[in-house]
């Protein structure tokens, strides 16, 4: 793979990143706001702030890979 593949892939995952992170508490947001003005129980509220942190721990994980592999392709 060449350095110009490599940094267009870092890229890619960089922005994908992104997205899932703004994603997730942008819809976590609207589903606090949402739940209880259709009357949803908690316990449902319980499940998205679950989903939200998996989908955030998944980020960072992914986040942490992709700043080794960067410090990896500098030094």
């Amino acid at each position: 793979m060449t350095g110009t593949d490599r940094d267009q892939m870092m890229a890619r995952k960089g922005r994908m990143l992104s997205l899932v992170i703004a994603g997730t508490l942008v819809l976590w947001m609207l589903l606090q706001v949402i739940s209880p003005m259709i009357g949803l129980p908690g316990r449902f509220a319980l499940l998205f702030d679950f989903a939200a942190m998996a989908a955030l721990v998944w980020a960072l994980i992914n986040v942490f890979q992709l700043w080794r592999a960067r410090r990896e392709q500098e030094g």
